[in-house]
């Protein structure tokens, strides 16, 4: 496996756009991404599914070298600006948890999460990288927005890979690093059978 790829290993073959996703830190400086990946990235996150079609998902998509980007950069960890500063997009991912009825969303965060998963495929079909960070200053970022009700859920770092960025640790261990995951008998819940109705 090379780092560059680092595909799954898997017990059954999975789609390449599947088994070929990871979440690299290392970044192109000099990448720019097209007005054209911009919309089809959105536009997979647009189609994806939702509770009673409610489509809670929202965005903020910041380019690199905007003031919009800096702002955003500005408000993650520590630990993430070291390297999303290269990303050439930060995307601010938010979740309408209450309708415009005022009717809480039960299932927002959820349908968010399966946005921004589409969202990767399709980045992924377009030859770049995700990293999707939850380590953010929250009240920051929702400050930033200025859009009253909805949640900052993730900002998601999308560019291109560039395997020759050199990274400080522990990022480079983690870079390296091979791709992991649970069996999936570790991921199987038990399920208890219905009672039998007592004969009559």
């Amino acid at each position: 496996m090379s780092i560059a790829t680092k595909t799954a290993t898997t017990a059954e073959p999975l789609h390449p756009l599947l088994a070929q996703r990871w979440s690299p830190r290392a970044f192109a400086p000099d990448h720019q991404l097209t007005e054209q990946q911009v919309t089809a990235l959105l536009e997979a996150a647009r189609w994806a599914p939702s509770a009673s079609n409610t489509q809670p998902w929202r965005f903020a998509v910041t380019l690199r070298g905007s003031a919009e980007h800096a702002a955003i950069l500005d408000a993650l960890a520590p630990g993430n600006q070291a390297w999303a500063h290269a990303a050439s997009a930060l995307i601010v991912v938010a979740a309408e948890t209450a309708g415009p009825d005022g009717k809480a969303q039960p299932w927002a965060a959820y349908d968010t999460g399966q946005a921004v998963a589409h969202l990767s495929v399709q980045a992924q079909h377009e030859g770049l990288a995700v990293h999707q960070m939850g380590g953010f200053d929250r009240e920051r970022i929702a400050a930033v927005l200025a859009a009253p009700g909805v949640t900052p859920m993730v900002v998601v770092a999308v560019g291109r890979r560039d395997h020759a960025v050199r990274l400080q640790e522990p990022f480079v261990g983690r870079e390296a690093a091979a791709r992991d995951r649970l069996p999936i008998q570790a991921l199987l819940l038990p399920v208890r059978p219905a009672p039998v109705p007592a004969a009559a």
